[in-house]
C-alpha cells in the first residue's frame, strides 16, 4: 500500500503541535502497516464519497478515501475536520 497526501492534508498536518504531529506519524505507520489496526478505529463516514476516518488519539482525526491500493489522506486534526472532511 501506498499513503499520498493532500495539499489540504499538508497544511493541516504543519499546522498541528509537535506532539500530536509524532502521534500521527506513528498512527499512519500503522495504517500503512494493517489499516484494521486496533488503535485506528477506522471507520466509513456518513458521506456519499466513501470517505473514511481514523484516529490520532481521543482529540485528533484525519479522514481518508482508497483508490485501488493508494491511500489519499484528505484531512488531520481535531473532531472538528469532520464536519467537513
Amino acid at each position: 500500500m501506498e499513503l499520498l497526501h493532500t495539499p489540504k492534508f499538508r497544511k493541516d498536518y504543519k499546522s498541528l503541535p509537535k506532539n500530536i504531529q509524532g502521534l500521527a506519524d506513528k498512527q499512519l505507520g500503522y495504517l500503512l502497516k494493517n489499516p484494521k489496526h486496533p488503535s485506528l478505529n477506522v471507520k466509513k463516514m456518513q458521506d456519499p464519497r466513501n470517505i473514511w476516518e481514523g484516529k490520532i488519539n481521543y482529540a485528533y482525526r484525519f479522514t481518508f478515501y482508497w483508490e485501488g491500493k493508494i491511500c489519499i489522506l484528505r484531512r488531520i486534526g481535531t473532531h472538528d475536520i469532520l464536519k467537513k472532511p
